[in-house]
């Protein structure tokens, strides 16, 4: 059973790593921006977890540098994000719903594991365990959102609720990042003598 943060923090990271791999593929496969941009944003959850882990054992002042540094990497999936829309503009064909449909389902059973186990240890660890669980629960949202999309995109054959939903998983990775980094900023400020 796991029951310490650094065990959770540990597990996450595992479980992130994993379904990265798996959606990437999928992602470039059937040319999903969603997708893209979800598996980018897995490969992020896994760099934060790993940091996490190590940060745990520093000091007040330096976790709180890490999680400023946490903030930026959350911005990092979304610009990502922009460049694959680019793509997607001078190349409109919509995902095979089906695939984006199902990767999601596999993503959301990943991040709803990894949220399940972040929840309790969210208010631990000031803002490198909220950054955690901010990653695992923002996933889970867009992973609802890109089964939505494989959903309409069945139905009604385009490249905009992909293209829609990659680019609100972008921003709901900039919101994340701007209260990591306003807690960490905090966090900063309380640790100096």
């Amino acid at each position: 059973m796991v029951t310490s943060l650094n065990q959770v923090v540990c597990v996450v990271a595992i479980l992130n790593a994993a379904y990265f791999a798996v959606e990437f593929g999928v992602a470039l496969h059937i040319g999903s921006v969603s997708l893209f941009a979800d598996s980018i944003d897995f490969l992020e959850d896994t760099s934060i977890n790993v940091l996490i882990l190590v940060a745990l054992a520093w000091n007040a002042k330096a976790r709180a540098r890490v999680g400023m540094a946490l903030a930026g990497i959350l911005l990092v999936p979304g610009l990502a994000t922009l460049g694959m829309a680019w793509h997607k503009f001078t190349l409109p064909v919509s995902p095979a719903p089906g695939p984006l449909t199902a990767t999601g389902v596999g993503a959301l059973a990943v991040n709803l594991s990894c949220a399940f186990l972040l929840a309790r240890f969210r208010h631990h660890g000031g803002s490198l365990s909220r950054a955690a669980f901010l990653s695992a629960r923002n996933d889970t949202l867009a992973n609802v959102a890109i089964m939505l999309a494989g959903a309409v995109t069945a139905l009604y054959p385009s490249i905009w609720p992909d293209l829609v939903v990659g680019l609100g998983i972008a921003a709901l990775n900039a919101d994340a990042a701007r209260d990591v980094f306003a807690a960490a900023r905090q966090e900063h400020v309380e640790a100096r003598p």
